[in-house]
């Protein structure tokens, strides 16, 4: 691959009235293996799908005659003020779609009020994108070194990161058909900061038929990650703990019980298990599983401000959004993603005022319906377990 793009002009974003627009206007500047490393999912893609449907038929019902007049997105995640309900969810090599990588985002983050996630496959250093000075989360794989593992922890720890987002649904890479058939591979001035000085790793080196990242990872990621790992980082680790990956309520009431201060609901953003569950699909049950002291969030799927609301609707504290902070990074850096996160916050108040709700906390009061799949057929909404529909996914809510 060639080097990275100069960095787009920070004009004309005034056009750009969704993510969807900010989406289309990336995909226009992105080359196209960049592009499908960004939007890609694991084999057919079905669980990618799934993600969005999930949300398109999960419908909102509102409640009239409650006084909006005073309307607030702010909330707390993991404690900390937050200006909504989102964070931005952990994604490597930023810089593969603007020089300027992590940082621009982090500073966007900073001054969209929200926490930043730094990953471990970060192009920029944790301590370069915890220095911008965002409330930063740092994203950890289990790797097969694990001196080097609890270093990166230790580093986070030094560098001031507000909590540790261990990644649990990664033993190895899914096969990510896009990247093979493109045969993706890192260009030199893309790096994994965190984990190298240079750029002789197996991911930059190009292969016909196979993707070079899931290579790298491969050598990297340790496949026997199990709770009694998770037990050790709890341990080990002076800051709060996130669990990212599960799907399952039983795994999310065990990390729980190992100590974890919150759990994210996820498949990786249909990039892993091809065929596995919607996350939104599993949301209330893992709410309902898990101890109130456990705060549940939710990523893989989420496109606007009506997304963000009906994950909160269905039990989430709060969601994390991924691809479109790259979308936003590629068309304008720094301005780029704090336009996409203005437009997402503006999308939450709005969605929370006409649905009747004042603040974020009130969200989890609003019944939810699920919209009849294509052809006609009717799902029952979520946590229905009967044939007949249930009138709401949460049953009668006092307010």
């Amino acid at each position: 691959m060639t080097g990275t793009l100069p960095a787009a002009p920070a004009t004309g974003l005034g056009h750009l009235y969704s993510l969807d627009d900010i989406e289309h206007a990336a995909n226009e500047l992105l080359p196209a293996p960049v592009r499908d490393f960004v939007a890609g999912g694991s084999g057919c893609e079905l669980t990618l799908a799934a993600n969005r449907r999930a949300f398109e038929e999960t419908r909102l019902v509102p409640r009239a005659l409650r006084d909006v007049s005073t309307c607030e997105t702010t909330t707390t995640l993991l404690g900390l003020p937050a200006a909504m309900p989102v964070a931005t969810a952990p994604i490597g090599y930023h810089g593969l779609v603007h020089p300027d990588g992590e940082l621009a985002g982090a500073r966007a983050a900073k001054e969209a009020g929200i926490p930043f996630t730094v990953a471990t496959l970060s192009s920029r250093t944790i301590e370069e994108v915890a220095g911008i000075g965002a409330t930063t989360w740092f994203q950890l794989y289990w790797l097969r070194d694990r001196a080097r593992t609890f270093d990166l922890v230790r580093r986070a720890e030094d560098a001031g990161c507000a909590a540790v987002m261990l990644t649990v649904d990664v033993p190895w890479m899914g096969r990510r058909l896009r990247d093979v058939r493109n045969g993706f591979a890192l260009p030199d001035d893309v790096i994994a900061a965190n984990l190298t000085a240079g750029s002789a790793s197996a991911a930059h080196r190009e292969a016909a038929g196979a993707s070079a990242v899931a290579r790298h990872t491969a050598a990297l990621f340790d496949p026997s990650l199990s709770w009694s790992d998770l037990e050790e980082l709890r341990r080990r680790s002076r800051i709060p703990l996130i669990v990212k990956g599960l799907l399952d309520p039983a795994d999310a009431v065990r990390a729980a019980e190992c100590g974890a201060d919150a759990v994210v609901v996820s498949n990786h953003g249909g990039r892993q298990l091809d065929g596995a569950v919607a996350a939104l699909d599993v949301l209330p049950e893992i709410r309902a599983a898990c101890p109130p002291a456990c705060e549940v969030l939710l990523d893989s799927g989420v496109r606007s401000g009506a997304d963000v609301v009906k994950a909160l609707a269905l039990g989430a504290r709060g969601v994390l959004v991924g691809r479109p902070v790259l979308w936003g990074l590629a068309v304008a850096g720094a301005d780029g993603v704090r336009h996409t996160l203005d437009l997402l916050a503006a999308e939450v108040r709005d969605t929370l005022g006409l649905a009747g709700c004042t603040d974020p906390a009130a969200a989890a009061l609003l019944r939810t319906r699920r919209a009849p799949e294509h052809g006609g057929r009717h799902r029952p909404p979520h946590g229905a377990h009967t044939a007949p529909p249930a009138p709401s996914s949460r049953g009668p809510q006092p307010w």
